[in-house]
């Protein structure tokens, strides 16, 4: 019933089209001149002559507008055939096209559409047989497909891409070109190619900085990067674009942040950045390189001591200690501080397995809910953290000292 509905509003977004064409056209091609009165009506205050070129283009105009897209056709077809350098060619082209739409053969009509572009750039056709090329193509991009051996069976996906593509290139710094690039990019979006899509709205957002689509652009993109993560085994990278956006994000814009739950989702990239930290010291480990293990756990530690990644490692580091040789366990730190420090303390939130993030997106609702802010674990306690620092430096100290005091002072500072 929807796509019913969605159909029908476009046959009737097309018919609307043709019939501002009629009314609007220009003076100058001798077509019908339609006029406001008192009583704001329109009035027809000029009609060309049936039996010339233009009264006869104007004819096919009328007939498109009253939804006889079928005869309109065949007349500019014949149209065509008898005046094929009239100066109306490229509005016949452009109609011809129209009609075509009208009878929902939108492949076929970018025929007459492209004829128009390449063959009359200087005419006033040519901005508006890129709007309707950008018409088809935004159908395409949403799923309707083309007829094939008059059968609606084809994919029309790439003349969607290669279209939006050649918008932008023909018209750069345009309206059209602005919704050719959003089009562009949620077309890879909705087809869950996310590292293209990534690319194309972080394009759009420096070409159009002032665009409407502003705020949708940078949501997708960071839906876009997160997506683009695999698992722990994979790249990183746009992990940590995505939470570079979120972090700028929370500065410039904190109720949207907000809205899409910005700091939530920077938790869940925080967790799956130690859990890569994790899973290379478990690989070095299992490939016999346990000096390799404990610099990647000792990094861990140092810059996620919070995390669950933390508390698995320190669970493991037992067993990679036994293969360490002396020269490196003088050099490392004291796990057991660290071990009674972090495993000892309250920290049921952590303990979980970490979330893992979708491989895949499709729509930012359905792929990647944005989860509010206050489903975010609660920050430490700033004694739990005092506490922690203060472990991670006794565990770093060459000294053994006892639980509360503080890190022996280093040469040159005040006693």
């Amino acid at each position: 019933m929807r796509a019913m509905l969605i159909r029908s509003c476009r046959v009737l977004s097309w018919q609307l089209i043709a019939l501002l064409v009629l009314l609007t056209t220009a003076p100058s091609f001798a077509q019908n001149d339609y006029k406001l009165d008192d009583a704001d009506n329109w009035q027809l205050v000029g009609q060309p002559d049936p039996g010339t070129p233009e009264g006869a283009l104007a004819r096919a105009r009328e007939l498109l507008a009253q939804g006889q897209a079928d005869r309109a056709y065949n007349m500019v077809n014949r149209w065509l055939e008898r005046n094929p350098d009239s100066a109306l060619a490229a509005d016949a082209y452009l109609l011809r096209g129209d009609a075509l739409v009208a009878m929902a053969d939108y492949y076929e009509s970018l025929y007459d559409y492209e004829y128009v572009i390449r063959r009359y750039p200087a005419s006033p056709t040519f901005t508006l047989a890129l709007a309707r090329e950008l018409e088809v193509a935004s159908l395409f991009a949403h799923g309707t497909l083309r007829k094939v051996f008059g059968l609606r069976i084809g994919d029309g996906t790439e003349e969607a891409e290669e279209i939006f593509i050649r918008i932008q290139e023909r018209t750069p710094g345009s309206q059209l070109a602005e919704q050719a690039g959003i089009e562009l990019a949620d077309m890879y979006f909705r087809q869950r190619r996310m590292e293209i899509a990534a690319d194309m709205y972080a394009i759009f957002l420096e070409k159009y900085p002032k665009s409407p689509f502003l705020d949708k652009a940078r949501r997708r993109l960071i839906y876009s990067n997160i997506a683009t993560f695999k698992g722990p085994q994979f790249d990183i990278v746009g992990l940590r674009e995505a939470k570079r956006e979120l972090q700028e994000l929370l500065i410039t814009r904190p109720a949207e942040a907000e809205r899409i739950g910005a700091q939530a989702l920077i938790n869940r990239i925080i967790e799956s950045e130690a859990t890569k930290l994790l899973t290379t010291a478990r690989w070095y480990n299992r490939v016999g390189d346990p000096i390799a293990a404990e610099f990647m756990i000792r990094n861990l530690i140092e810059r996620y001591p919070q995390s669950a990644a933390t508390i698995r490692a320190l669970e493991q580091i037992p067993d990679i200690l036994k293969q360490l040789p002396e020269v490196i366990l003088a050099a490392a730190p004291n796990y057991e501080v660290l071990r009674e420090a972090i495993l000892n303390r309250d920290r049921a939130v952590l303990t979980d397995a970490p979330e893992e993030l979708p491989a895949e997106s499709m729509e930012p609702v359905e792929a990647l809910p944005p989860v509010s802010s206050n489903d975010a674990p609660p920050p430490p306690d700033q004694t739990s953290a005092e506490d922690l620092h203060r472990a991670m430096e006794r565990a770093q100290s060459p000294v053994n000292l006892p639980p509360g005091e503080d890190p022996v002072p280093l040469p040159g500072d005040d006693p």
